[in-house]
């Protein structure tokens, strides 16, 4: 049996201006933004060529067996890109203060691409806080 990740939900304040952050800032695909109940919306939005999906939600209980997660708490997220500086660019064209390229070498953390297919990076944060990082990566996951 596989076991696939496929949503992962984002705690924010307002949900129109995280949409639209990850919509136009990100470039992310909205998928679904809907009232399920009176009071309760979710919007699930998918990154370009992503299988997984990211959800905002109000109005909604915490799932069974678990507590409301403040919002600006996610950090450790990860996507990962086949060209760092062209995710760069884009990020910033559209709008979205991301952090400059940077690699982990032999010193630590230093600023511009790395030497390593594996080792270059930038982060950004949504409004609310939430921390992104995004790596640059070899190949598609496709093809690895």
């Amino acid at each position: 049996m596989n076991w696939t990740l496929e949503v992962v939900n984002i705690p924010v304040t307002d949900l129109d201006r995280a949409r639209d952050f990850y919509a136009q800032g990100c470039g992310f695909h909205v998928d679904v933004d809907t009232e399920v109940a009176p009071g309760a919306r979710i919007v699930q939005l998918t990154p370009p060529g992503s299988r997984c999906s990211i959800a905002l939600s109000s109005g909604m209980p915490p799932a069974p067996g678990t507590s409301a997660t403040p919002p600006g708490s996610l950090h450790g997220l990860q996507l990962c890109v086949t060209d760092i500086e062209a995710a760069h660019a884009e990020l910033l064209s559209r709008g979205v203060p991301a952090g400059p390229v940077q690699h982990l070498g032999p010193t630590g953390w230093t600023e511009g691409k790395g030497d390593q297919t594996w080792n270059s990076f930038l982060t950004f944060k949504d409004p609310d806080g939430n921390g992104w990082t995004v790596q640059e990566v070899p190949s598609e996951l496709s093809e690895r």
